[in-house]
């Protein structure tokens, strides 16, 4: 009986998938900004929200923060009060990214958050259903 038993186990793992193996074509997108005069301009925000699936002020409330310039939104592009190279602006949307979109777990984007209490929200993961603590952005 106990050979018969783990060549069961044997077949029933040789049908599993191989999750090592698996990747995720997930890529958090570049910024494309240009620099007119003192402000800067992201030309692609509307793409970066959408896929991130999060609301635009949600987004530009956290650049703003972290920039330390106000920040304005209009025909899906986010106006910067402040000369910022692309390097630092991709940091800072990865960062978002990292902390407020990608789970921690599965490393999936396919999260949301929910409701807030006490300045703190929890990202729940819809793939693996992890959910974590985060501070309100």
């Amino acid at each position: 009986m106990d050979s018969n038993y783990e060549q069961l186990l044997d077949r029933a793992f040789a049908h599993l998938p191989d999750l090592s193996a698996e990747k995720s074509d997930f890529k958090i997108p570049e910024v494309d900004s240009i620099i007119q005069g003192s402000k800067t301009i992201i030309r692609n925000f509307g793409q970066i929200a959408d896929v991130a699936r999060r609301d635009e002020a949600d987004i530009a409330k956290h650049l703003s923060r972290e920039l330390a310039a106000p920040v304005s939104i209009g025909d899906q592009k986010l106006t910067v009060s402040a000369k910022v190279q692309a390097a630092a602006l991709n940091d800072k949307v990865r960062k978002y990214f990292e902390t407020y979109v990608v789970c921690k777990e599965c490393h999936k984007p396919d999260t949301h958050i929910e409701g807030s209490e006490r300045g703190y929200e929890t990202l729940v993961c819809e793939a693996c259903g992890a959910r974590y603590t985060v501070k309100r952005s």
